[in-house]
């Protein structure tokens, strides 16, 4: 057997008596002070900080929690506290660990930002005990705990409002005719129907006034749910009268009215979804963000979804997204000469939207577009809202705002017509 490693109070017993015996060159000095320190780390390694797994629960636990769902705050603040007791288990062993104070003063911080207690329960850092089926957030985190997929669930946003105007899950945006019952979602897990009705008479445009929705039954979860709002009637409960399915107390689907008659909004907490439904003047406006996994979750027969795949092409008004916007006046060209005209003229109706939304983005023309079409003011507060839907519900900060530039049929005429214009210039500047 070989002989037993010295213990440290030995060997700095017995470097102290080396060095009074000689004095060493300064480099001896130097790689002994280094093997101190090593032999040092050794020692502290018998009892090491765990900061760094504390760190790292915490970080699992939090990684897949929502902010926008509304048990968020809870899960959060219950992480915490298991961070707070983790550190504290480990406050002798890491007191000289400048990671481990930062920690503390951290796990502090965020209990005060969060106005968590420090007393209450925790969360479990095993993945088996904090799955929960009724949570879409909880079942992917679990999943991605046990080995399965590490990279974060994408959401998709999907809206339509006002003549109407569609913005796809991919962030197509497109103006639409699609008169009658159209399906903008048809998954395994949810189904969204819209109905058009013209706005003007011999004209093409169009808006909703009826929106069906249908919550589809999900293992113990909930039953299968339906959603039905038209013009005048936006209720705050499902057709059978309930607020929520499943268990009440869970809370894996509910309705929640924020605006009587006017606004309302459907939290699917099982299939990690959020709807809002609004009545502005007389027409509906509909937003929605949806797991992409589960929006894409769908047979071939069920292709026809506008959010999916957009208008057809025979059903659209717009150009790749550029909007046919009237020039000194003139009508629209789906508008009928015999139809009178509103009182906004273009710089009026620029004006009046320009009130609104300070950014000239797609919102922005699709609300002087209607103006334009219809005369309606209510339009106005109609792309507003939606834009507000979309900075609420929309996953990605930096696609907020569409510009019609960015359409590809648009912005392609403008950059012919603009090289065309450039090489004129130059060949007039080579024969002058």
């Amino acid at each position: 057997m070989g002989r037993a490693a010295p213990s440290c109070a030995a060997a700095g017993a017995e470097q102290r008596r080396r060095r009074r015996l000689h004095a060493p060159p300064a480099t001896l000095i130097l790689l002994f002070s280094l093997g101190l320190l090593l032999r040092t780390g050794d020692c502290q390694l018998q009892t090491p900080c765990r900061i760094q797994k504390c760190t790292t629960d915490f970080v699992s636990l939090t990684s897949h929690l929502n902010s926008a769902l509304d048990s968020f705050d809870l899960e959060f603040c219950k992480a915490l506290r298991a961070y707070s007791a983790c550190t504290y288990r480990n406050s002798k062993v890491c007191r000289g660990n400048l990671v481990y104070h930062s920690a503390v003063l951290g796990i502090s911080d965020l209990m005060s930002q969060r106005n968590c207690s420090k007393d209450g329960p925790t969360s479990s850092t095993n993945p088996e005990v904090t799955h929960d089926p009724c949570h879409y957030s909880g079942r992917i985190g679990a999943r991605e705990l046990r080995g399965g997929e590490q990279t974060p669930s994408t959401y998709l946003f999907c809206g339509l409002f006002g003549d109407p105007h569609l913005r796809t899950f991919k962030d197509h945006f497109q103006t639409c005719k699609v008169e009658g019952a159209w399906p903008l979602i048809d998954n395994n897990y949810l189904s969204v129907q819209v109905t058009n009705v013209p706005l003007v008479p011999g004209s093409s445009a169009t808006a909703t006034n009826k929106i069906t929705i249908i919550f589809k039954s999900y293992q113990d979860c909930t039953d299968q749910k339906v959603y039905q709002a038209v013009t005048d009637d936006l209720p705050a409960a499902f057709v059978d009268g309930t607020t929520s399915g499943g268990d009440s107390d869970a809370k894996s689907l509910r309705i929640v009215e924020r605006v009587s008659g006017r606004y309302v909004e459907m939290h699917a907490r099982y299939i990690g979804t959020t709807v809002f439904v609004r009545q502005v003047g007389r027409y509906l406006t509909l937003a929605l963000r949806m797991p992409e996994e589960l929006a894409m979750a769908y047979e071939e027969s069920q292709d026809l979804q506008l959010c999916v795949n957009g208008c057809p092409s025979s059903e659209r008004i717009d150009d790749s997204g550029h909007l046919p916007l009237p020039v000194m006046g003139q009508l629209l060209p789906h508008a009928p000469p015999a139809h009178p005209r509103s009182l906004y003229t273009l710089e009026s109706a620029t004006t009046r939207c320009h009130e609104k939304m300070l950014v000239k983005d797609i919102y922005f023309y699709s609300c002087v577009f209607d103006l334009l079409t219809t005369g309606d003011a209510n339009f106005t507060a109609a792309a507003h809202s939606a834009l507000q839907d979309v900075e609420a519900l929309h996953p990605r900060k930096e696609r907020w705002h569409i510009f019609p530039n960015s359409g590809n049929g648009g912005s392609g005429k403008h950059s012919k017509l603009s090289i065309g214009l450039g090489l004129v210039c130059l060949i007039l500047v080579a024969f002058l």
